[in-house]
This record gives C-alpha cells, sequence and structure tokens, in this order.
C-alpha cells in the first residue's frame, strides 16, 4: 500500500478494467521433409516462397537458385501452400545420421614459386547453398603471369617441409607491400572481391578477412610453412561439390521423429508455439525411393498425430500412400487404424507441373494446408476447409466417383475431386475420429483457437489473490470474449446464453481446491458444424383455385 505522510492531492492509477482477450493465429503450418541444402534439425520460419529458395536451394551454374531436390516433395508443399494461401510456415530439414555435414572437396592453393609447397592455402566451400564454386587469385603488385589462367583441379598436394626445416628460396624476391586479389564466382558470376590481401600478418590477413566475410568460401594456411616467404599462385580453381544423393540413405525412425531437446524432426516442433498444422510430405518421398519401409511410414505419420495431441493446439494433414485407388486407399486406412480427432487424411495425390517443365504427382498435404490457411483468413477458423478450389494443380491422380466417395467418406478419408465448370475441390472436413461430437475439422481447430486464446490471454490471472471478485473478472473476461466469437458466427445460438457458458464459483472452488492452489473455470460452446448433406425434399403441390 502507498504511503500516505504528508498533506496533498496524491494520484494513482488502478487497473481494473477489462482485460480483453485477442484471438491467436490459426494460420501457420509446419514442414518436416528433405532439401539440397539449408539448416538442419531446427525448424525455420518463412514467411515467403523466396525467403524459403534463399535458406533450402542451391545457387546454380547459372546463378539462380534451385530450391528443389530430386525426388523429394518437401519445396513442392511449401510452394503450393504458399500459391493456396498460406502466409507463414515453419520448414525442418532432416537428414540421415551417415550424410556428411560438408559436401566440399577443398582445393588447394600453390605457392608461385616451383620449389615452394603446392599447399599454401586451402579453400572449400562455406555456404551450403551453393554449387559450382570458383576462386581466382590475381596479383596486385610485382610481377604477374601474363598466361591464360587455366580452369580445373590443382596437382595432389606434398608433403610439406618437415618442421624446423629451412623453407625454400624463393623466385622472384617478394617485397612487403605484396598484395593479392581473391574473386569468388559462382560459376561465371563474380559474387565476392576481396583486394589487397596478404599471407601472414598485416591488416588484410586473408584468413581473417575472407572468414569473417565472405559468405561462399573459407580458407585455411599451412601452419608449418614460413608464411612470409610465399606467395599464391595466380590461377583460377574450382571448388567441387560432392555428389548430392536423390535423398538421404540409412534414414533411421529415431531420426524421422526426432527429439525435443535437440529440436530435430517432428517433435522439434514444439519449440513452434504457433504451428497449427503439421505436414511431413516427404515420408512418401522416402517411401517410394524404398529407402524406409511401410511401417516407418505409419509409425511416422503416428508421431505426427501423438505430437498434435500432446500440443493440443495443431492438427496433423497425412498423406495417403502413392498410387492407390480409392479401394486399395480405403483398405490402408483399415490397416494404418487412426483414431484421432487431431489428424486428417485426404486423397488422392495431385498433379502438378514441375521444374523442368514435365508434369509430376506431389502428395496432397501442402495444398491442403493453404487451403486451409485461405480458409481461415477469408472466413474464420469456424467454416470447414472443404468445397474450396485449389490452386497450381492441373488433375488429380485417380478421379473420383460419387458412389466411390460414399464408401470413403465414412471412414474419414476426405476426397479432392474435379467438378466440371468448377475446377478442383476439397469435398471433405473430417477427422480421423471415431467420437461423433470431434467428427468435423472445423470443431476441432475452432476449440484449438478458443483454448489458445484463452489460455494466453489470462495469464494476468496467475497468484491473483483467489476471491469473488477474481472470480468475476475471468467470467467478465472469457465471456467477452466468446460474445465477440459468437458474433463473429463461430457459436451456434439465437442469444449468447445459448451459445456458451462460462461457471467459476463456489460450487467449482471450494476451500479445498483453493488450499491447493487452484482456480477452476469451466466453459461451455456449442460450435457451429458444417451442412454436409445438403437435403431438398420436393412433392407435387395443388395450388388453390381462385
Amino acid at each position: 500500500m502507498p504511503e500516505y505522510l504528508s498533506p496533498g492531492v496524491y494520484i494513482q492509477e488502478i487497473n481494473s478494467g477489462p482485460r480483453p482477450i485477442e484471438g491467436v493465429g490459426t494460420a501457420c503450418a509446419a514442414f518436416v521433409g528433405f532439401a539440397p541444402s539449408g539448416p538442419i534439425n531446427k525448424p525455420q520460419l518463412i514467411t515467403n516462397w523466396t525467403q524459403y529458395s534463399d535458406m533450402f536451394g542451391i545457387i546454380g551454374t547459372e546463378g539462380r537458385r534451385d530450391p528443389h531436390m530430386e525426388g523429394a516433395y518437401l519445396s513442392h508443399a511449401v510452394h503450393a501452400y504458399f500459391l493456396n494461401g498460406g502466409g507463414r510456415c515453419y520448414v525442418t530439414r532432416i537428414v540421415a545420421g551417415n550424410s556428411k555435414a560438408d559436401p566440399f572437396r577443398p582445393v588447394p592453393i600453390p605457392s608461385r614459386s616451383k620449389s615452394s609447397p603446392t599447399r599454401l592455402l586451402t579453400f572449400s566451400g562455406k555456404s551450403v547453398h551453393t554449387c559450382d564454386i570458383v576462386v581466382e587469385i590475381k596479383e596486385d603488385k610485382g610481377k604477374e603471369d601474363k598466361s591464360e589462367p587455366k580452369v580445373g583441379r590443382t596437382p595432389a598436394p606434398s608433403s610439406p617441409p618437415a618442421e624446423g626445416a629451412p623453407a625454400p628460396s624463393v623466385e622472384p624476391p617478394l617485397g612487403p607491400d605484396s598484395t593479392f586479389t581473391v574473386i569468388v564466382r559462382i560459376g561465371n558470376v563474380p559474387r565476392e572481391t576481396y583486394a589487397n590481401l596478404t599471407i601472414g600478418k598485416g591488416p588484410r590477413n586473408v584468413v581473417e578477412v575472407i572468414n569473417q566475410n565472405s559468405e561462399l568460401v573459407k580458407v585455411e594456411v599451412d601452419s608449418k610453412i614460413n608464411l612470409s616467404n610465399y606467395f599464391p599462385a595466380s590461377d583460377k580453381y574450382s571448388i567441387d561439390r560432392m555428389p548430392l544423393p536423390a535423398l538421404p540413405e540409412g534414414l533411421q525412425q529415431s531420426e524421422l521423429v526426432g527429439d525435443v531437446s535437440e529440436r530435430s524432426g517432428i517433435e522439434g516442433l514444439a519449440i513452434a508455439d504457433d504451428v497449427t498444422m503439421v505436414c511431413f510430405p516427404d515420408l512418401m518421398a522416402a517411401f517410394l525411393a524404398k529407402k524406409i519401409s511401410l511401417e516407418m511410414v505409419e509409425a511416422a505419420q503416428r508421431a505426427m498425430i501423438d505430437h498434435c495431441e500432446r500440443m493440443g493446439d495443431r492438427m496433423a494433414i497425412l498423406d495417403p500412400l502413392p498410387n492407390l485407388s480409392p479401394q486399395q486407399v480405403k483398405q490402408w486406412r483399415g490397416v494404418a487404424n487412426y483414431d484421432s480427432k487431431f489428424a486428417a487424411l485426404y486423397y488422392p495425390w495431385l498433379k502438378i507441373m514441375g521444374p523442368d517443365g514435365k508434369e509430376m504427382l506431389v502428395p496432397p498435404s501442402g495444398h491442403v494446408a493453404g487451403v486451409w490457411a485461405r480458409s481461415d483468413n477469408e472466413r474464420g477458423v469456424h467454416k470447414a476447409p472443404a468445397n474450396e478450389t485449389i490452386r497450381g494443380i492441373s488433375e488429380v491422380a485417380h478421379p473420383i466417383t460419387q458412389g466411390e466417395q460414399d464408401t470413403l467418406n465414412p471412414n474419414g478419408i476426405n476426397c479432392i475431386r474435379a467438378f466440371t465448370g468448377r475446377g478442383i475441390r476439397i469435398w471433405g472436413a473430417r477427422t480421423l475420429s471415431s467420437d461423433p461430437a470431434w467428427r468435423y475439422i472445423n470443431v476441432r481447430r475452432l476449440f484449438n483457437f478458443v483454448e489458445k486464446s484463452i489460455e494466453q490471454g489470462t495469464q494476468w490471472v496467475v497468484f491473483e489473490p483467489n476471491d469473488h471478485n477474481l472470480w468475476a473478472r475471468v467470467r467478465r473476461d472469457v465471456g467477452a470474449f466468446l460474445v465477440q466469437s459468437w458474433r463473429d458466427g463461430m457459436l451456434f445460438g439465437r442469444t449468447p446464453d445459448e451459445a456458451f457458458f462460462v461457471k467459476c464459483d463456489d460450487e467449482l472452488n471450494p476451500s479445498e481446491s483453493r488450499d491447493q492452489g487452484k482456480l477452476i473455470i469451466e466453459v461451455g460452446m456449442a460450435p457451429v458444424k458444417p451442412a454436409e448433406f445438403v437435403i431438398f425434399r420436393f412433392s407435387q403441390w395443388v395450388g388453390g383455385g381462385a
């Protein structure tokens, strides 16, 4: 309490008004898969397709970034997500444990003198986003080799002089002001230039300058050599990249599932609090390439579901196995036997135009996640993300008839169908739950939205005096948020009293509960559910005469 010791007027600001609860975002996907380069086993926030290309793509010989990886679907899924209305997402790149961390083959740079060592400097690639790196060395002062520099590999390095042995003579002698320039190229395109460099001590030491500033290469020197006596030979040196496999070899189940503490795999997405959708399109890529078994696919999809159930604020968008007919996908659904209100399955695969200009089939999860995000932004999370067109596809892998969907829809398999004059649309909105109360995707996601919004908006309540005054303030704030949700069309009822209730009283909070430091609030909601079956009843009617 403030002290009042002398007469006067005292001003106090009292914060006793309502504390509005703001709705959390609902349109943020997370993708796990394979990429040609980029950070490994750590979720990266991506806000547009260009940013994904910059982070996970490789600079090709023409100086343009290629984000795609042969045989993988991650890049196509992320592109489809943004194309269909997604605004931000997280991407986790996974690799097999036996994959090489450094994909570059170091290249030795010899001295200009014939009698000096052939490994004066060693350049190697620094950026995993790059291929076809060429390092060019030019002498700034002194005599220069007027012949045309050769492009290619340098000869194999020879053994350096024994430690303590006198350095060989240098031809010709170099002055203290002799410097050189390093130009780093991607193919034939200059990307970085470092002039007035020296070897050994000096303000422009080649090791310090390049290692601190270059995004493409790094350099080392042989510490056993008397560096002041040598000068690098002017030439062009190619830094070869190790051949990248189409997909990682030796994938283990633990690498797919990941670990929370290491921020890896599926479990590593726990660090991303705003994720609401989880996709793993490259499970099917690894299965098609025979890198993992069917049992590993199903185990990884179960791990996705377990992760979403444990987090309680996101849903897994599952892909079906490739090349399945409607009858086969129904059979596989029964074998996998997933049962969760935090997961949804979409069928079939989709046909898109590949980066080589040819059509290719991709799993649907990336496109579906984008449609979910678009529906959330345009209509709200309470709207079932169905009867929505899918952008960026030419056709579906397996056209589905109404009779075939009659057998798939009751099993929670959401079909993607082509309709004449209406495009290709998502024609299902069911979860994989056997509980009728949680049959629809929008109901589960609406509860996720409300629960997380209230959780974040009532953090101020923790450690407040647990009395009737606090209970009334909690009822007021939560009730105000739910009234707004009702007005936005998220809850069913002609009045707020029909749409929801908020209870926080002595019955829920007796003295025994308060002694344990607990404050219990009950919230009930009547969510709106989609009109999945629209039924018109027609009959003959004989109009009345005059």
